[in-house]
């Protein structure tokens, strides 16, 4: 019984460790990052977006909520572009042919990049997948969100335009 504690108070430990070291981010300048475009059209760096609201998504092929929230960065893209909304998809796996046929499944409307050796993950402490950062025109990380759920779809939609609204 104690092992069985014991276990269960280092699980407790381990996730708000990690919860509050990823919020470390939140309201601290963006992480510049060099990121290629996976079309290999050029590279992005995310300190060229600013004065834009930015959607940052960190994403995989493998990843079944990654999948499903295409379609709402579509939508976002779509309807507050010219507004001033930025969204970027950052795909972290390890080999980019993965992702290529993930997007052959998959429309995407908005700036696709790739970070293969994870070095833009690294700095933005990203802990799961997808994993959004919602920056400010300052460029200050404003938002984090683990996970994609449709349900909080419209929720998280009206912080991007309460953030466009600054």
């Amino acid at each position: 019984m104690m092992n069985f504690l014991l276990m269960v108070a280092f699980v407790l430990f381990s996730q708000l460790s990690q919860l509050a070291h990823a919020n470390t981010i939140e309201n601290q300048t963006a992480p510049a990052c060099d990121l290629e475009a996976l079309d290999n059209s050029g590279a992005y760096n995310l300190s060229q977006f600013k004065g834009k609201v930015v959607y940052v998504d960190f994403w995989a092929s493998w990843c079944g909520p990654c999948g499903e929230s295409f379609p709402f960065m579509n939508k976002l893209h779509h309807d507050l572009e010219a507004k001033g909304l930025q969204v970027i998809a950052i795909n972290l796996d390890e080999n980019v042919d993965d992702a290529r046929l993930f997007l052959k499944n998959k429309t995407a409307e908005f700036k696709i990049a790739s970070d293969i050796n994870a070095q833009c993950a690294q700095k933005f402490d990203v802990q799961a997948m997808p994993s959004t950062y919602l920056i400010d025109r300052k460029g200050i990380v404003r938002q984090i969100h683990f996970g994609f759920r449709t349900g909080e779809a419209e929720e998280f939609r009206r912080k991007v335009q309460a953030l466009l609204e600054e």
